[in-house]
């Protein structure tokens, strides 16, 4: 196997072709002219070619040194690139990071984890994607994603969270509705309401744990319309055809059509958390983990 330059050789003649001088050259990297003289002459040897033509009025280049000395100062931009890249890596500070949402973590929880994660983060390719929780499970599962903000409690031996935010619910009305006439709207309020819900195919696991909160209590909700998306739900209930039920997330949000009251029982709350793979270790799902614990919990 041939030998190579040591990267110090290549870089005191990088030095010594652009001064063209050895006292100047040998000044700015800190040597006596001796050693710069015997740096060079070992990169000649090595190479098998001169680099230099010197008299005893001027250095210059030969024709092979000017060759030379482009693939040189390529070759270490290159090599000082790779490094600085390499280091990113280390500190969590490159690469990419896929992380998805539903849409009660896309109001505060995830814009404002990502504003901090992209500037402690500037350098990482943070990809963001729309994804209801089901869809999230299956994402995670098949390697499509590393993180996602998803509805919660979700416990799986191959998986971590953790919990960001327990928010009540509210029940969203027309306005002038009877219900806002009560001092407190309580779950057992609701009975018989129409109810205006997302449809299973986009709102599946909201509706799941909708469910079960009013099962707990005994009561069966009477769902009358279904919607795909928060506008639509939205429209149908500013129509007055029915009431619907937020988290507090989403409160802010629905405009001036509307009215709200909080359902006014302990357990009716909802849970944002965010998950991964146990076996994802990478340092930037580390460091976002770390930046989102600190933005929710609430």
């Amino acid at each position: 196997m041939k030998q190579v330059p040591s990267l110090e050789n290549l870089q005191t003649f990088l030095a010594l072709a652009q001064d063209l001088n050895f006292r100047r050259a040998a000044e700015r990297l800190h040597l006596d002219q001796s050693a710069l003289s015997r740096r060079i002459q070992k990169l000649e040897q090595t190479l098998g070619f001169r680099l230099l033509d010197r008299t005893t009025r001027e250095v210059s280049l030969t024709q092979a040194g000017q060759q030379f000395y482009q693939t040189a100062a390529d070759l270490l931009r290159t090599y000082e690139e790779r490094v600085e890249t390499a280091r990113r890596v280390a500190e969590g500070k490159t690469g990419l990071l896929r992380l998805a949402y539903m849409a009660f973590a896309a109001t505060e929880l995830m814009p404002a984890a990502v504003v901090r994660f992209r500037q402690a983060h500037p350098h990482v390719d943070l990809r963001l994607s729309y994804i209801r929780t089901q869809g999230q499970k299956m994402a995670l599962a098949n390697q499509e994603i590393d993180l996602g903000y998803m509805i919660g409690p979700f416990d799986h031996p191959d998986y971590q969270s953790v919990s960001l935010s327990s928010e009540p619910l509210y029940v969203v009305t027309p306005r002038n509705h009877p219900l806002l006439l009560l001092p407190s709207v309580t779950p057992q309020d609701l009975i018989g309401q129409d109810m205006i819900l997302g449809d299973m195919r986009e709102w599946d696991e909201y509706r799941w744990r909708l469910n079960d909160l009013f099962s707990a209590e005994g009561i069966s909700l009477k769902v009358t319309l279904e919607a795909s998306n928060t506008l639509g739900l939205i429209g149908l209930v500013a129509a007055g055809l029915g009431v619907t039920i937020y988290p507090e997330s989403l409160i802010g949000f629905l405009g001036r059509t509307v009215e709200v009251r909080q359902i006014m029982h302990p357990a009716f709350r909802s849970r944002t958390i965010l998950a991964w793979k146990r076996s994802n270790r990478s340092s930037q799902v580390r460091s976002y983990v770390e930046i989102a614990k600190n933005v929710g919990v609430r």
